[in-house]
């Protein structure tokens, strides 16, 4: 396991990496002084606490980027602004520090993100294994809920949009919902009555729109902040596990 610390105040960085050390002694810890500099690194990180107001590149800014080719790594956000916190969601964050914090506070979180990481590695497989059946033609077709990226009714079908290709059929998003909640609870959610959509997918929302890694879903104004609170719930627990 791979604790990296990214700070550009140099003090907090060697305190927080001490700490580290002592709680994670099996760890490997990494430090880095600027957003730049973690990203040029080719070391493959877990867990990263990451500042967000640094000099050059920003660490809202490096997050995007590594999430172009890491969707696994745990990342904290330290912070002295605590409004960043919407918008650290948005990168998937698993939680976020703000300035000052205590080292009970951090030793929290970190706990916290060891006990995410090895509860993922362990469950990995498992999350590979979840499926649906849908009839369709006469035959019941078997779908992994992984590779369901979001359903949508259409001209009077369901059409279930996939990493590879769509499947249409015609049935009820209501039976729909209830199979992919029972086969993988809190990673579904349904912004629109047309719509249903896998949270793991998600790259970015606004009020009335969710754009997904394939199309866009429409939300339904009642349920913008049920969505909100599922998407962080989502990322609390699952730390945005690989869909690829």
């Amino acid at each position: 396991m791979r604790i990296a610390i990214c700070d550009d105040e140099k003090e907090i960085t060697r305190h927080l990496a001490e700490i580290t050390g002592k709680c994670c002694p099996e760890a490997q810890i990494c430090t880095y002084m600027s957003g730049s500099e973690l990203l040029l690194s080719d070391t493959s990180i877990d867990i990263l606490f990451l500042d967000i107001q640094m000099d050059g590149k920003n660490g809202m800014e490096t997050a995007r980027e590594l999430r172009k080719s890491n969707k696994d790594m745990i990342i904290i956000f330290i912070t002295v602004i605590e409004e960043y916190v919407f918008e650290a969601f948005d990168v998937g964050a698993f939680n976020y520090l703000v300035k000052p914090f205590d080292d009970d506070r951090f030793i929290q979180v970190l706990q916290s993100a060891v006990e995410r990481y090895h509860e993922h590695n362990l469950n990995a497989a498992e999350q590979y294994q979840k499926y649906i059946l849908v009839k369709t033609g006469g035959t019941h077709m078997k779908i992994q809920t992984d590779d369901i990226i979001y359903a949508e009714v259409f001209n009077r079908k369901i059409i279930i949009h996939k990493r590879e290709s769509d499947l249409e059929y015609y049935g009820k998003m209501s039976e729909l919902e209830n199979a992919l909640f029972d086969a993988a609870p809190e990673e579904f959610f349904r912004p629109h009555r047309a719509y249903l959509i896998n949270l793991g997918y998600v790259k970015k929302y606004n009020v009335s729109t969710v754009w997904l890694e394939k199309g866009t879903a429409l939300i339904a104004k009642k349920n913008y902040s049920m969505l909100v609170k599922a998407y962080l719930r989502y990322n609390q627990k699952y730390s945005q596990s690989a869909r690829q």
